[in-house]
């Protein structure tokens, strides 16, 4: 490599450095703005297909920006209303887990093993089992305080959306392979966005159902939950699942609580693994490693939020790489492709 390749490397990656510290000291006001781009372009698809229709557009634009408020606005209050007695009955809920425990290390002893009671009560600190999602939703919460100007930014972007094409088509009117690029990496940023939303309320109501028909308290809370955390790969679902499952300990049996934990498995794994590539197409897929890495970077930049945004982010920036030839090379090292 010549010493001018390796200065401009050492510049793109300088650059690189100075932008994250950037986003990482203007956090607060970054997550509004990327919460309302890709909010944005979930609701601009719906917004098309509705003027496909022969809908008028300023009728489509009120009515799905409407329907969309609406029903944040109720599960931010249901949600909210059940945290707060969750919260309120956590204590209970810790006494009851303990008594399991007890019971279970008394069982362990009528067979002649030798338990430290104790030892393992001091060690199961069941409020840290609850503790992991109860601040995670709290961080949620102090990001929905900023909900309105959330959907301010929405209105304004989708209000821009059409101008915003005229403005990009008199700038490339020279450069016709740009502009066909903007456009593809467009489509695909919706078609993402799309499916991974879909999939997400698919995943969170079949678990608020499977819930309701176990009797397990708050299934519109944990199905919430599984909806957002749907967003994490991998640890997501894992703790997504862990207060149901200990709230079945408590209110039901053991064999309600294994049933529950593979229908658990069954959700995820059905839904994310089957169903979503289908509809989303392997070219959109990313390597495991650079998931794994996507989330320790965002979640440092832009705290717990930025863990659920971690994924889209990445994919908006490996769509973007796919989009343009020069860049295709970045964008194949973040897919997954498997080895032969």
């Amino acid at each position: 490599m010549t010493d001018i390749h390796i200065r401009k490397y050492f510049f793109y990656l300088a650059c690189i450095v100075v932008i994250l510290a950037g986003l990482k000291a203007a956090s607060e006001i970054v997550i509004i703005l990327f919460l309302a781009i890709f909010i944005s372009s979930i609701i601009s698809t719906v917004i098309s297909f509705l003027e496909g229709k022969n809908f008028p557009k300023i009728i489509s634009y009120l009515v799905v920006l409407a329907i969309f408020t609406l029903i944040s606005l109720i599960l931010a209050y249901i949600v909210n209303i059940s945290l707060k007695d969750f919260l309120s009955n956590l204590p209970q809920y810790e006494k009851q887990l303990q008594l399991l425990v007890v019971k279970a290390i008394a069982f362990a002893e009528s067979y002649g093993v030798s338990v430290e009671k104790k030892t393992i009560l001091d060690a199961l600190n069941f409020s840290s089992f609850f503790g992991i999602t109860t601040n995670l939703i709290g961080s949620i919460g102090t990001f929905l305080s900023k909900f309105l100007l959330i959907i301010i930014g929405i209105a304004f972007i989708l209000a821009e959306s059409k101008s915003f094409e005229r403005k990009l088509k008199i700038i490339f009117e020279k450069d016709k392979e740009s502009l066909r690029n903007l456009h593809l990496f467009s489509f695909n940023i919706k078609k993402y966005f799309l499916v991974k939303t879909s999939t997400s309320f698919f995943t969170g109501f079949f678990i608020a159902i499977t819930l309701i028909f176990f009797g397990i308290d708050y299934p519109i809370l944990w199905g919430v939950i599984a909806m957002l955390f749907n967003f994490v790969p991998v640890v997501g679902s894992i703790i997504a699942a862990i207060p149901a499952v200990l709230l079945s300990l408590v209110s039901a049996d053991l064999n309600t609580t294994i049933i529950l934990i593979v229908l658990y498995v069954f959700i995820n794994i059905t839904i994310s693994n089957i169903v979503e590539p289908k509809f989303m197409g392997k070219e959109l897929g990313l390597s495991p490693l650079v998931i794994f890495f996507s989330l320790i970077l965002w979640g440092w930049i832009l705290g717990i939020v930025g863990m659920f945004l971690a994924v889209p982010i990445t994919m908006t920036l490996k769509i973007a790489f796919d989009s343009n030839h020069s860049t295709k090379w970045i964008s194949l090292l973040m897919s997954n492709v498997k080895a032969k």
